[in-house]
């Protein structure tokens, strides 16, 4: 027969406490399991959620620089800025694409703008139109070949091609222009501009 131990007596001058109630000490319990899962549980949750992203963020990435042709869209001003393709107000039908490898690095740029439009960007490269000198295909079949620009034969645009080299000493980046006149009011314009890093 097993002895129980007394009743430990309040300590004088405070009230003796009465034995706690079943449905306090699961509530009490409870309480105290919620507290400890949301410490524990949110942060946790909030690293698996975001490796996820990470994860996922890497994969576009990855999905991005890994891509073979044009992409639709302006390309960053860095790049702009950096491969001095200055794409004029207003553009549509713009794509761009960048390679890059220990001797050179290109970006690929097409554009459709106004006569205004082709004027500027011409000017803020340095040349005009008279400079442009008539099929003068000057992006090369290499640089065709990246971006599937078709000039000539199936699957080219129709219209007379105009081209020029704006040559500039490394590291300031060469650009390729062919320009095409097809569309009377909206010449359509290729460049593709390299540098060595």
């Amino acid at each position: 027969m097993t002895a129980s131990l007394p009743r430990q007596a309040a300590p004088p001058g405070e009230p003796s406490r009465p034995p706690e109630d079943r449905r306090h000490v699961v509530r009490r319990r409870a309480l105290t399991l919620l507290i400890i899962v949301l410490l524990i549980g949110v942060p946790a949750g909030y690293l698996v959620i975001s490796a996820n992203q990470s994860r996922d963020s890497g994969k576009d990435k990855e999905a991005k620089y890994s891509a073979t042709g044009l992409t639709e869209g302006w390309p960053s001003k860095v790049q702009r800025r950096l491969y001095q393709i200055p794409i004029p107000h207003p553009s549509n039908q713009v794509a761009y694409y960048e390679t890059n490898n220990w001797k050179t690095s290109r970006l690929y740029v097409q554009f459709q703008t106004t006569h205004a439009g082709l004027d500027q960007f011409l000017a803020q490269i340095g040349v005009s139109r008279a400079d442009l000198k008539k099929d003068d295909l000057t992006v090369s079949a290499r640089d065709r070949d990246v971006t599937g620009w078709r000039f000539k034969g199936p699957g080219s645009r129709k219209g007379e091609f105009f081209g020029l080299v704006r040559e500039k000493k490394n590291p300031t980046p060469t650009l390729d222009v062919v320009v095409n006149y097809g569309n009377p009011t909206y010449p359509f314009v290729y460049v593709v501009s390299r540098t060595v890093p």
